[in-house]
């Protein structure tokens, strides 16, 4: 059975490190929240089947290895078979979920997470894709697609989100695995960069480092740190995304082909314990700047933009879940720009905010949650 529960009211505030100037407004009206299921072990990530409408289901993966088929009825259904085992350890796990832009005729289903090496050293994210049969309850040939190399002892800074451009291609967002941020600033490797690939795993003739001698020619951009969040823009069909900075200097992007985004040698964090400066300041020439940051972090998930008029209010804004402070963090656009932010509490951390396709809004949290928010009254 559902439950439904008001959101307290908050006053919009600005983001504490935003470089524009801007008033704070009134405060929003109560958002009424419904929890459409519960008990999941740790969701990550969702995607929206396509009897959607006429079903509620939908794709939920669970951090631990798990994914499963949920209804907006409430209804988990068993582990899907087929899914390769994962590192779930720390940060890693079963992560995001996404379906083939042509899903209706091939049933195809992306899903990213963190791979053991065979020699049982190591582990780093990779990229799977396999055949729903629903009816089954499983995934049919299942094939890795990419893997990030080299893989590192680390349990920590996996990414991953997977998204699908207009052309077909994949984004993956990845991490700089913690304590290889050096390799975000080199292109011979896929720590702290985000990719773009073929649906089959090869590598798109316009990537921008093709041919370029000691570059791996999957990198689309680099010097991330940890890329938790993305999605494309509904208008521009840039790619935006919110990354993980260290004790502050949490990132939202849109990453540049072929740029430079910075980290570790321009970044707003600081180093954990000490405050220490990390890299050169926070601006060099070259480097692609941030289009907001949080200072303090916090911690952001998932990302999506409100194009649906059940939310007319909101429609065109971007909404970034907060891990640290179990907030939906919503951001008023003026093109490429951040203008003003609100905080909504959401009474737990949230990992991921979809918009589905009946244009109501939907959020994980990490205490087994699946909640869909509507206007308040």
């Amino acid at each position: 059975m559902h439950s439904t529960r008001l959101l307290p009211r908050l006053a919009a505030t600005l983001a504490l490190a935003t470089a524009f100037a801007a008033f704070a407004q009134p405060a929003a009206p109560p958002l009424r929240t419904t929890v459409l299921a519960e008990g999941l072990d740790n969701p990550w990530s969702l995607a929206f089947l396509p009897d959607f409408e006429k079903t509620g289901r939908m794709l939920v993966t669970e951090k631990p290895g798990t994914m499963r088929i949920v209804g907006t009825d409430g209804k988990l259904s068993a582990p899907l078979k087929g899914v390769p085992p994962v590192v779930a350890r720390g940060q890693g796990g079963l992560l995001d979920v996404t379906l083939h832009p042509d899903f209706k005729d091939n049933q195809l289903v992306y899903w990213s997470f963190s791979e053991a090496a065979p020699s049982g050293s190591g582990n780093s994210t990779a990229v799977a894709r396999g055949r729903l049969d629903a009816a089954a309850g499983a995934l049919r040939d299942v094939k890795v697609v990419f893997r990030q190399v080299p893989k590192v002892a680390s349990n920590m800074h996996f990414g991953s989100r997977l998204v699908f451009d207009r052309d077909g291609r994949l984004f993956i967002t990845l991490g700089d695995r913690g304590s290889r941020r050096n390799d975000a600033q080199t292109l011979d490797n896929h720590h702290g960069k985000i990719v773009r690939i073929t649906d089959d795993g090869g590598v798109p003739p316009d990537n921008p480092f093709v041919g370029t001698a000691g570059a791996l020619p999957e990198i689309w951009s680099y010097g991330h740190r940890n890329v938790q969040g993305a999605a494309l823009h509904p208008a521009t069909s840039a790619l935006w995304a919110d990354e993980h900075g260290p004790q502050g200097g949490d990132e939202l992007n849109i990453p540049q082909k072929g740029q430079n985004h910075g980290w570790p040698v321009i970044t707003y964090g600081r180093e954990y314990g000490t405050g220490t400066k990390i890299g050169e300041g926070t601006a060099r020439e070259g480097i692609v700047a941030p289009i907001t940051r949080w200072v303090p972090s916090i911690a952001p998930s998932g990302l999506a933009f409100v194009t649906s008029d059940r939310h007319a209010a909101w429609k065109g804004q971007a909404l970034v879940g907060s891990l640290k402070f179990g907030q939906l963090v919503r951001l008023e656009l003026d093109g490429d720009k951040v203008a003003r932010e609100h905080r909504h509490d959401a009474g737990a951390r949230v990992r991921d905010v979809r918009q589905g396709p009946d244009g109501h809004l939907y959020l994980l949290t990490d205490d087994g949650e699946l909640l869909r928010i509507e206007p308040g009254s």
